[in-house]
């Protein structure tokens, strides 16, 4: 077992993480408090001309099916509050990890000798995991957005919201997607403390100076660059109410009433209208959408509250 790693997997096309399922588990299995799942492809290469919206799609589901399977398995260990981390990377440089990580660990897909690394992390202790036993070589392609009008390539600054306690996965995806459609700035309005003193178990909510270094962290790493103003939120349209200058808004599925009240806000002053988009989650085994995402990303304890709970109910134990 060790304390911190990191996964590096080389894709062809997107299809074939499902291939490289079994890794991902063994992984986590084996890492007690966090790991950093690189996923290298052509795609995430520096290229300005690229649409990073036209693959929207495509993305979110290459992401959500990495955490979905990485957090099942901290779930199964009892490792609520372990650290998953998915980061997207080019053959064009290294990704964004450093020694101050305390990564001790590294777990490759394969033989992998062309990705991209620092020396330190070359240096590692080196486990190769393999692909399924039944993964066969395929060509399926990087799956288009056929179902979106055409939109920009990306946008120069996107906006979303929440509360962001005790960071996870479903709040990582949703983070993540909003920094791959921005170019230059992403807004993050954060729930300010005052608004969440009806939570449930809020003796145990991190304050939102813990939440903002948080978030910020996870961003800066995820896509650094860009500037991120993490602001806190009072009201439902927080700095997309009073901005003229955003484009799009990141929501999730249960947030979407809130970006039809924004877009009556914007309306009413004269603003434009926000591009928004939603995230959808899939399934570890599936590669479609489905309406049950949500509901069993819950179950497998994407969920802020459950992680409340879950730390109320082991306090004083070893777990923590």
């Amino acid at each position: 077992m060790v304390s911190d790693s990191v996964l590096c997997l080389k894709l062809k096309t997107f299809h074939d993480i499902h291939d490289w399922s079994s890794a991902i588990r063994v992984a986590t299995e084996r890492t007690t408090r966090r790991i950093v799942i690189v996923i290298f492809h052509e795609v995430f290469n520096s290229n300005p001309g690229f649409s990073h919206t036209g693959c929207w799609s495509a993305v979110q589901s290459l992401l959500s099916t990495v955490y979905v399977e990485a957090t099942g398995v901290s779930q199964q260990a009892n490792r609520i509050l372990m650290d998953v981390d998915v980061l997207l990377c080019g053959f064009d440089k290294p990704p964004n990890i450093s020694p101050v990580d305390e990564i001790n660990h590294i777990f490759t897909g394969g033989d992998v000798p062309d990705i991209p690394l620092q020396d330190w992390v070359k240096r590692l202790p080196k486990t190769e995991l393999s692909r399924n036993s039944n993964a066969t070589d395929c060509t399926h392609p990087n799956r288009p957005d056929n179902n979106i009008k055409e939109r920009p390539p990306s946008y120069p600054t996107v906006a979303l919201g929440g509360t962001f306690d005790h960071l996870h996965s479903g709040h990582k995806i949703l983070l993540s997607m909003a920094a791959w459609i921005a170019h230059e700035k992403i807004i993050v309005g954060m729930t300010d403390d005052k608004l969440l003193r009806n939570k449930a178990n809020k003796e145990v909510l991190e304050n939102l100076s813990t939440r903002i270094s948080r978030v910020r962290r996870f961003l800066e790493m995820f896509k650094p660059g860009l500037q991120y103003h993490l602001v806190p939120l009072d009201d439902v349209a927080g700095p997309t109410g009073v901005d003229p200058n955003i484009q799009a808004l990141v929501v999730s599925k249960e947030t979407i009433s809130g970006a039809e009240a924004i877009a009556r806000i914007r309306n009413e002053k004269g603003f434009p209208p926000l591009e928004c988009f939603v995230i959808d989650v899939i399934s570890a085994t599936s590669a479609d959408l489905v309406a049950e995402d949500m509901e069993w990303l819950r179950k497998t304890k994407m969920s802020s509250t459950f992680i409340r709970e879950w730390i109320v109910k082991n306090k004083g134990s070893d777990k923590l």
